[in-house]
């Protein structure tokens, strides 16, 4: 019996450690994860370029002329992933947005502009006003982008860690690359 239950703990336990892997590799709260981009000869994405944030997957993809081109893992405002109500709320903005500036910031390394609050997010700002949801002084806030990590502090986005005042944070070296080719005027959707 003592052979039996032996074997039983040896075999459950074994199976646990030998499991193939993820592409995401996880330890006692840490998880590192990859960039994945599409395999092809030329190094740039090819025109037109859109951006699909997706909260809930805690990703930001890249789709070119031919398809998707890249995958960066991001993290947000709060953790609640609601969608911004007001300015001061921590949370990040939901609906369809423009990159409207680029530029290189001393903190966050780079920082692309959306053209947060368009018609769309002050139509749902004042509704919601109207609704009492929000107070009636409140401002539906602005300077909302994609920026980096504060130096050396990239594991954030490995911990899934939303710590912005309601923008898209990515690792240091994957908002540089991320800002070399994207270019003011593409088109962002932010989803939960």
């Amino acid at each position: 019996m003592k052979t039996a239950l032996f074997l039983s703990v040896l075999l459950i336990g074994g199976s646990y450690l030998f499991t193939p892997s993820s592409e995401k590799k996880s330890s006692k709260n840490f998880t590192t994860y990859k960039v994945t981009k599409a395999k092809r000869p030329s190094s740039l994405p090819i025109a037109p370029v859109r951006i699909v944030i997706d909260k809930s997957d805690y990703e930001l993809q890249v789709f070119d002329a031919k398809g998707w081109y890249a995958t960066y893992p991001v993290v947000f405002g709060n953790s609640s992933l609601a969608d911004k109500k007001m300015e001061g709320d921590r949370c990040t903005p939901e609906g369809s947005f423009r990159i409207a500036a680029k530029r290189y910031h001393n903190k966050w390394s780079r920082f692309l502009a959306l053209d947060y609050p368009t018609r769309e997010s002050l139509a749902k700002f004042e509704e919601r006003k109207r609704r009492g949801e929000i107070p009636a002084y409140a401002s539906p806030g602005a300077g909302v982008g994609i920026h980096g990590t504060w130096p050396h502090e990239d594991f954030v986005v490995d911990r899934y860690k939303n710590w912005t005042n309601g923008c898209i944070a990515l690792k240091r070296s994957d908002v540089e690359e991320l800002y070399s080719y994207i270019n003011i005027g593409t088109p962002v959707t932010i989803k939960k």
